[in-house]
């Protein structure tokens, strides 16, 4: 059975960071992880490819309905939107590799499963249903991230009602898009998709959408 003075699960900022701390102050740190790339969410799923084909989306908006005002034209502008993907992909891919990097550099365990609690000081590591390991710890840090949430109306099938993870690896532009919520993440790809051509609709409950922030926004 191994032992660590601090077990991190979950590998996104707070995750890889805190191992990262942790270890550079002479704790012998390990970091679990269930998917098979370090990141998280944000990395993998989240700010950093939505941020990418954001920025995509807004230069091919630009180069189509703005770019004219200052003298640029295009003849046949046309959008490669599975290049588009592609670009994303591997933007995510290098970013992957250089945590995988920093937490081989910083001597941190790292182990690929689900941690399930024996006990305060005892995790046992799960790959699908059998335990891979049995670990000791002093110190546990939780950072598992977040997901996003199914409606008990809506059941998601990966076709025509897909999460917020799935759109950022569809394969074609969808030609009309609802969002259910329009909160910052519903409204960020509610402008990507708009930008490059699909008819978006944002359904909110509450009377104003990002309504978790400043009324000006």
């Amino acid at each position: 059975m191994n032992y660590y003075d601090v077990v991190i699960i979950g590998s996104g900022p707070g995750g890889y960071i805190s191992a990262i701390r942790c270890s550079q102050l002479g704790f012998n740190t390990a970091i679990i992880e269930k998917y098979p790339n370090f990141g998280g969410t944000c990395l993998n799923v989240g700010c950093i490819p939505s941020k990418t084909l954001l920025y995509y989306a807004e230069n091919y908006h630009k180069a189509k309905n703005m770019f004219y005002k200052h003298g640029i034209k295009f003849d046949n502008l046309l959008l490669d939107f599975k290049k588009m993907i592609n670009s994303k992909n591997n933007i995510v891919k290098k970013i992957c590799e250089g945590i995988k990097y920093l937490i081989y550099k910083n001597k941190i365990k790292s182990y690929l499963g689900t941690a399930i609690f024996k006990n305060k000081n005892t995790i046992y590591i799960l790959n699908k249903k059998s335990i891979i390991e049995k670990i000791n710890f002093t110190y546990a840090i939780i950072a598992t991230g977040s997901k996003p949430m199914e409606l008990p109306f809506a059941k998601i099938d990966g076709k025509k009602i897909i999460s917020s993870t799935d759109i950022l690896s569809l394969n074609y532009i969808p030609k009309k898009l609802s969002i259910i919520g329009g909160g910052v993440i519903g409204i960020e790809l509610g402008s990507l998709y708009n930008k490059i051509g699909s008819d978006v609709t944002i359904i909110e409950s509450e009377k104003n959408i990002i309504s978790k922030m400043d009324l000006d926004l």
